[in-house]
């Protein structure tokens, strides 16, 4: 279970329980922060909280505006500032040099947003949320991309040209502040769960599944073989068996559906590939070695069936990053990573050769010039 789906479910039970609490969710950031837009923390009135903002640096300050926000019924922006170059913040053990801006609302506001998180996650369908970043009542508007909304901002002619801004970020998949009639306004996307299809049930398919669903996946196992699709095995996943030229009819294969053949039966692996070619599928993974691959794609193009430069594009075989993975554990890990740099379109690779002190990313160009 992701950790929004986490939050989402501990707000429905604690409000069924009548306990009180707040919710926080960063909606501004600038510099080195921990998280980023749409993260969020749960805040129990005991002390208990789910879901993290930071490193754990800002719980305890959070903690004091949550029970005054709870003491006062209203909604409360707020930001922790630890740009300050100072040796005290970095003494302190405080990881982050940077600020983030957090809006925090008592029970009943954060009630509504997780019915309505779980409403729009229910039926497949991504939306977004605008938040009012100004008082008294920072209200929410919940928007479809067919352009059908929910809620209200304060200042309603400012809500319809909040709809088109909303339907473009949903469009682009992408969160954002903005400004519309001189206020800001977090437009955050929210999708529902992506989906990852694995095409066999061999042994090696029980961590992928395992890491997927620990990462907020919606999991599918598909084999011909029943005997191997079994709910102790598999107590995360739903289950379809079906042959490969079924998949299409089994599976809805579309831009949310992440897919890794390891069938490990060549024609079976085929098929698997014949079904996925043409879809609207963003990454289609294939165990075993690129020969094999290449193998594949050339039948496939002999019986016809020839992938699109599109289709070739979305290829990813040996399937996962290159980082040495050994063992059904490693492969997986490995796989997973891949997975989610092709879903924020990101190239991978060692963050301190993009983002770590320049001596550092010196001595990396050094070592990578002495090897070429």
């Amino acid at each position: 279970m992701s950790e929004l789906e986490t939050i989402l479910q501990a707000t429905l039970d604690w409000g069924r329980m009548g306990k009180r609490f707040a919710l926080a969710t960063v909606v501004g950031v600038r510099g080195s922060t921990y998280r980023q837009l749409g993260a969020r923390q749960l805040m129990a009135e005991d002390g208990y909280s789910v879901g993290t903002v930071s490193g754990g640096c800002l719980d305890q300050d959070l903690h004091r505006v949550a029970r005054e926000v709870l003491a006062s019924g209203a909604p409360r922006l707020v930001e922790f500032d630890l740009t300050a170059d100072d040796e005290a913040i970095w003494g302190w053990g405080i990881g982050c040099n940077g600020a983030t801006e957090l809006l925090v609302v008592p029970s009943d506001h954060a009630g509504r947003w997780a019915e309505e998180m779980a409403a729009g996650r229910g039926r497949h369908r991504t939306l977004a949320v605008v938040h009012e970043l100004f008082g008294p009542r920072f209200s929410k508007l919940y928007v479809q991309f067919d352009g059908s909304h929910s809620g209200r901002l304060c200042d309603e002619s400012m809500g319809r040209d909040a709809i088109g801004v909303a339907r473009s970020a949903i469009a682009e998949g992408e969160s954002r502040v903005v400004a519309v009639g001189g206020r800001r306004l977090l437009v955050e996307v929210v999708g529902a769960p992506r989906r990852l299809l694995i095409c066999g049930a061999g042994h090696d398919a029980d961590p992928v599944v395992q890491y997927a669903a620990e990462l907020g996946f919606e999991v599918v196992v598909t084999d011909e073989r029943p005997a191997l699709l079994t709910a102790q095995r598999f107590p995360s996943a739903r289950l379809v068996s079906a042959l490969p030229s079924e998949l299409g009819r089994k599976v809805e294969l579309d831009q949310r559906t992440y897919a890794v053949i390891m069938s490990h039966n060549y024609l079976r692996d085929l098929d698997y590939l014949r079904s996925l070619l043409g879809t609207k599928v963003p990454y289609i993974g294939a165990l075993g070695p690129g020969a094999r691959l290449e193998r594949l794609v050339v039948d496939l193009a002999e019986s016809g069936c020839s992938p699109s430069p599109e289709d070739l594009a979305k290829l990813h075989g040996p399937a996962g990053l290159d980082i040495g993975a050994e063992g059904p554990k490693e492969i997986a890990w490995a796989i997973m990573a891949e997975i989610l740099a092709v879903r924020r379109s990101k190239a991978a690779g060692f963050l301190r050769d993009r983002k770590g002190p320049d001596y550092l990313r010196r001595l990396s160009d050094l070592r990578s010039r002495t090897v070429s």
